[in-house]
């Protein structure tokens, strides 16, 4: 399975490939359910098309919400019924004092992924404008709520709250269907942003685009199905769909886009 495998997915995707056996040959021979910790999308779907070649083993994912972009993903023999409780999912509420501070998305990122943890132990963090909340991994609700005790200048608690209550998050996502002339990531970004092809080489280049939440510096890196871009001050871009060619065989491509405010 692995080297046919391997042959659809990039050289870079095999140490994840292998992680993903590794899981799953755990849940058919312990015959027991298998927890990861937060997958993007792009793993998620590797991970699918690898169950989706067995017999035996099946695969949930949940992000605490809908719309989640980062799941946990539960592998389990086909006789398993996964129950919410399995993905080990807290919600905390980040409580601060809303009249005299504002606080960014990048802001509380930013001192989660520095509060010495990986970035796979938390999940997405949401908002309405003026309430956040984000979902970590169960097992490091302690450490969040010990270690999280200011945002920048501004001091805050961390609240958990049961999965029920995550806020309707704002999703300024918009869909456009285009054409490209290849799958880089510099097309990618001059179709979705309407930039100059060389500014998003440009920006690429200069350490201004991630890919997958890893940072990306070639700019004729070919993208996948799946693979997310954020590209600093412009937003972020999904391919989400890969179509035939055109006449003058450029690709058509589905992408969602979220733009900064």
């Amino acid at each position: 399975m692995n080297d046919n495998l391997k042959q659809h997915f990039r050289d870079s995707e095999a140490p994840f490939i292998e992680q993903v056996t590794g899981w799953l040959q755990q849940a058919a021979d312990q015959y027991r359910p298998i927890l990861t910790a937060f997958l993007n999308p792009r793993q998620v779907y590797i991970a699918q098309t690898m169950v989706n070649q067995l017999d035996d083993v099946r695969m949930t994912a949940n992000g605490g919400y809908p719309q989640a972009e980062l799941k946990r993903v539960l592998f389990y023999p086909d006789y398993y019924e996964p129950q919410a409780a399995d993905f080990q999912l807290t919600l905390f509420e980040v409580v601060y004092p809303v009249k005299f501070a504002t606080l960014k998305h990048g802001q509380i990122l930013g001192t989660l992924a520095n509060s010495g943890v990986e970035r796979d132990v938390f999940g997405d963090i949401i908002s309405d404008g003026t309430t956040w909340q984000f979902f970590c991994e169960t097992e490091m609700a302690d450490y969040f709520s010990d270690q999280i005790d200011r945002i920048g200048k501004t001091k805050l608690h961390l609240t958990a709250q049961p999965l029920e209550s995550a806020i309707d998050a704002q999703n300024d996502w918009e869909t456009i269907t285009t054409t490209v002339s290849s799958l880089r990531a510099d097309s990618v970004i001059k179709a979705a942003f309407n930039l100059s092809r060389h500014h998003a080489k440009e920006m690429i280049e200069g350490s201004h685009v991630r890919l997958n939440w890893a940072d990306l510096n070639k700019a004729d890196y070919e993208l996948a199905l799946l693979d997310m871009l954020s590209v600093n001050h412009y937003g972020r871009v999904r391919l989400v769909e890969i179509g035939g060619e055109t006449k003058k065989a450029r690709l058509r491509i589905s992408l969602n886009i979220i733009h900064s405010k």
